[in-house]
């Protein structure tokens, strides 16, 4: 089949495309106005991809549209939309295309508010090192996979499940359409208050979800009320997590470093002595739960799990060191929500607890640059030394109440924040100057950040490169 994504460098589009195509499908696609890394990543995959929306993109033959969930992608004017309609082409979306595709298959669904692309690229590389071919679709990149999408050949397909709305003119949860067999639920956290303005509407689509887990299935689920209230009633054979000692799995004696260690102990007096080069208590709390699911499963066993852990490098802008000289280091989290924020933070703070924290901040989802949420800028920075503040972007602003830059800096500055606003990648550069060298600056966004985090780690490489030992 000839299938044409129209706004393929979305994370979930590239995926799916990508598992498409390995399912034997001719593929291409489009976008606009997209930036690293996503953008250099879909140029590299191998099919055609066009940087421009245009009907002349749309093969002969061509038999599925899909249309990613932006505005710009589905509106009136959009020609390819327009050029497919006029062909009488069928139109969906990727998570339409993704349940329908991998219906059969052991759907294991990785869903929750924060840890879920972590979570899913390190159960498919762990299933991948334990001599496994599984099926994965992740919205991000992992350098430890060769792809955000792989169709393989086990039974086990693994899916990053979001609980954004599929579109407009679809307002199920992404993840409910993934008919899943098994879940693995990290978190549910207030998120998305563009779409979810309450806590109990942005609750609902978890409560949904695990209703959808059958008799049969298992559900590993972190530790917590609003966890706890999102199972209820599941059907699921269903097993507990946490960083503490909890009913089920649990890290103990952990020690944090360049390469942290930790044992993981199950039920029964189980024990597994594993190690990690990711950061933060997050990321142990985030390797508890794939373990837990995997062992649980017996997909793996506990030799290959550490061997696969020690070897797994994360993915990209979640916690990634940009620099390889500077003994400043740059350091690039996701910053999407309040909850990923902080856990960025933390992670900095304890394992660099002696250097100042330099924070550079890009208000980028909805939920931080509303006026609705700006109680977040009251604590999120705690730890930082010094937090450079860029503007909140113009997309769509008028379809929510958006703050200013001004009273984003405000609120920050009223609660101690030593913050102070940049509008500009060469104002950034010249804030960042005149550091003592001893600091770690931490990139924080869902968003571009203004080409930061590739214009800053060589300037700091150079200005900062670590010097010798004297002979």
């Amino acid at each position: 089949m000839r299938i044409h994504f129209t706004g393929v460098a979305g994370a979930g589009m590239s995926a799916t495309a990508l598992m498409m195509r390995d399912a034997g499908h001719e593929v291409s696609g489009s976008d606009e106005d997209v930036f690293p890394p996503m953008s250099t990543y879909v140029e590299g995959l191998g099919f055609p991809f066009h940087r421009r929306f245009d009907a002349a993109n749309l093969p002969d033959g061509l038999e599925l549209l899909v249309m990613g969930a932006s505005a710009k992608l589905g509106g009136q004017d959009n020609p390819e939309v327009m050029e497919a309609r006029r062909r009488g082409v069928r139109i969906t979306t990727f998570a339409e295309l993704l349940g329908e595709t991998t219906r059969g298959r052991e759907s294991i669904v990785v869903a929750g508010s924060f840890g879920k692309s972590t979570c899913t690229a390190l159960m498919a590389h762990l299933l991948r090192a334990g001599g496994r071919d599984p099926g994965w679709m992740i919205g991000a990149i992992s350098p430890s996979l060769p792809a955000t999408g792989h169709w393989g050949h086990a039974p086990e397909v693994v899916l990053e499940g979001d609980e954004y709305v599929v579109g407009a003119g679809d307002r199920r949860s992404k993840f409910m359409l993934y008919h899943p067999d098994h879940v693995l639920l990290t978190s549910v956290v207030h998120d998305h208050v563009n779409v979810f303005p309450t806590f109990e509407e942005y609750q609902a689509p978890f409560r949904a979800l695990m209703g959808l887990v059958p008799a049969g299935g298992l559900a590993v689920l972190r530790e917590g009320p609003a966890v706890r209230a999102a199972a209820e009633g599941t059907k699921a054979r269903t097993v507990w997590y946490d960083t503490a000692p909890c009913d089920g799995w649990y890290s103990r004696d952990v020690t944090y470093g360049e390469v942290s260690r930790f044992t993981l102990v199950g039920p029964g007096g189980r024990r597994v002595a594993l190690t990690t080069t990711l950061l933060g208590e997050h990321n142990i709390e985030n390797i508890v739960g794939v373990s837990a699911f995997l062992l649980e499963r017996g997909l793996v066993d506990e030799a290959s799990l550490a061997r696969g852990l020690a070897g797994f490098k994360g993915i990209r802008r979640r916690l990634d060191r940009l620099t390889t000289a500077s003994r400043a280091p740059i350091i690039e989290g996701f910053g999407s929500s309040y909850e990923k924020a902080r856990s960025a933070i933390e992670a900095m703070t304890l394992h660099y607890p002696e250097r100042p924290l330099v924070v550079v901040f890009e208000p980028h989802a909805f939920s931080w640059r509303s006026r609705d949420a700006l109680s977040w800028y009251d604590t999120v920075f705690k730890g930082a030394s010094r937090v450079l503040m860029l503007p909140p972007p113009g997309h769509g602003a008028q379809s929510h109440n958006q703050s200013t830059l001004e009273e984003i800096v405000q609120r920050a500055a009223a609660a101690g924040v030593a913050v102070e606003a940049v509008r500009n990648p060469e104002a950034a550069e010249a804030a960042l100057g005149g550091l003592a060298g001893d600091e770690v600056v931490l990139l924080l966004s869902s968003g571009p950040l203004m080409g930061l985090p590739d214009r800053l780690p060589a300037l700091f490489d150079a200005r900062y490169a670590a010097r010798a030992p004297a002979a």
